[in-house]
């Protein structure tokens, strides 16, 4: 079958494209997928390069989010039959991720446990199910399930470009809140504008934290005024102590990840004297994924897809998110 495989760690152009990886073969508790879809996270950068601790078994076929259609059922395997449409819950709950411990969706086939499977609502496209779980369920848990963000509250999200981003802009819109996009570029800009963010900050040339304060008012110690209800901070580095800065007493700093520094300079007197709430989300769950396809279903939401491209072009859809020239998600259909 076709494939993108990885050899050994190093930059995206190591990928390998070939036409002759061995089919997988189907095992009890287990189905085989014809991949229909399948989208791009940074964690895929994470394991190109190599992470430490981690330990990838070589050759590996990347890609962590995937949907298809079930090509094949193993032995044991009940309520799923040929045809079936599925969205692939990443996680395997003994072996790890796929595309990092197993093979993943950068390829026309792919073997995946019972447990993996979601079943895919008729008005749900292959590409809009794959956009889903590392993006979209990591923001429907961080906003949604963890019930974070309250109507009418101002919240703001930094890389808010990304696949997470877009999902926390649409989430956040649809949740009633009023929303401050932030990004690189002007064209980055209208189209989180388009998207339905109420104000938009380019932090290449503005100071997110100062913007917030200038707009919003200083945050007080004695009362609630000032400052924006919600950060959504998913990069750390140096935009940790200016969110820290701009947040209104009792408001929430939320976090899901750190690409820009995992290790930030902290002041512990604004946590205190401001009573923030630091809230960390870790992953999603099928109910996140089946309740962001019912989203979809209903038309409350559209995830925002940059690109659509075929397999054989995957590296250059992977140098679109490490080059962050990406808007929402970057799509592979084998």
């Amino acid at each position: 079958m076709r494939a993108v495989v990885l050899r050994q760690h190093g930059a995206i152009d190591g990928l390998e494209y070939v036409t002759d990886f061995p089919d997988p073969q189907v095992l009890e508790g287990h189905v085989v997928i014809r991949v229909r879809a399948t989208s791009f996270n940074y964690h895929d950068i994470f394991t190109v390069r190599g992470m430490p601790g981690i330990k990838v078994p070589f050759p590996m076929i990347i890609g962590l989010d995937m949907a298809g259609e079930i090509l094949e059922v193993g032995a044991g395997v009940s309520g799923w039959e040929k045809g079936d449409r599925v969205l692939v819950n990443p996680l395997n709950r003994t072996q790890g991720l796929m595309g990092e411990m197993m093979h993943g969706g950068l390829a026309e086939q792919c073997l995946v446990a019972e447990h993996q499977l979601i079943r895919m609502p008729d008005r749900v496209t292959f590409e809009e199910a794959a956009s889903l779980p590392v993006a979209y369920g990591t923001a429907h848990r961080m906003l949604v399930t963890h019930k974070t963000v309250e109507p009418g509250e101002k919240v703001l999200v930094l890389g808010a470009s990304g696949g997470v981003g877009t999902g926390c802009v649409l989430l956040a819109r649809m949740l009633g809140a009023e929303v401050i996009a932030c990004a690189s570029n002007a064209d980055k800009l209208k189209r989180l504008t388009d998207l339905g963010a109420d104000h938009v900050i380019n932090y290449k040339d503005t100071d997110f934290s100062k913007w917030a304060v200038e707009k919003f008012g200083k945050p007080q110690r004695r009362n609630y005024d000032g400052g924006v209800d919600v950060v959504i901070n998913f990069t750390g580095g140096d935009t940790w102590l200016p969110s820290l800065k701009c947040v209104k007493r009792g408001g929430r700093i939320l976090v899901c990840g750190a690409t820009a520094g995992f290790d930030p300079r902290e002041d512990l007197r604004y946590i205190w004297s401001f009573e923030l709430k630091i809230i960390g989300s870790n992953s999603f769950y099928d109910e996140d994924l089946k309740a962001l396809m019912d989203l979809i279903e209903q038309g409350k939401i559209k995830p925002v897809i940059d690109a659509v491209l075929p397999l054989e072009k995957a590296a250059q859809g992977l140098q679109l998110i490490e080059n962050r020239e990406a808007f929402g998600k970057v799509v592979i259909c084998p």
